[in-house]
């Protein structure tokens, strides 16, 4: 299996993606949080005890072609991020990551958040 590193090299932006058909539900997954905006599930490849995504519904290639018009939107990520992390148990603090482009290690091109807690994290982080 490719490493992350090999993943975002050879990631490109344009098309459907993987979080496309989730959204859609044509991937099945089981949500921890959905409203008219978003998305969060868990995260099948882990990197900490807790470890989800957060994802919007509408297709934003990354944060650095994000609109000023989704302003709101991008908030809402962060304030659902919190909620869901509280749900979860992560009263201990958590780590938010949105990867951006390739050298940022973006290896989907759908914007999202991963919340990674439950053990205590390192810095730098990679």
């Amino acid at each position: 299996m490719a490493s992350e590193i090999e993943k975002a090299q050879t990631a490109a932006p344009g098309g459907d993606t993987i979080f496309g058909k989730i959204i859609r539900k044509e991937i099945k997954t089981d949500f921890i949080w959905e409203d008219d905006q978003c998305v969060a599930f868990r995260d099948l490849n882990a990197q900490a005890p807790t470890h989800f995504l957060v994802i919007p519904k509408k297709p934003i290639v990354q944060l650095s072609q994000s609109a000023d018009s989704d302003e709101q939107l991008l908030g809402h990520l962060l304030v659902v991020a919190r909620k869901v992390a509280a749900k979860e148990g992560l009263t201990d603090g958590y780590r938010l990551v949105i990867n951006d482009g390739r050298h940022g290690g973006q290896s989907v091109y759908h914007l999202h958040i991963h919340i990674l807690g439950g053990r205590q994290l390192g810095w730098p982080p990679g």
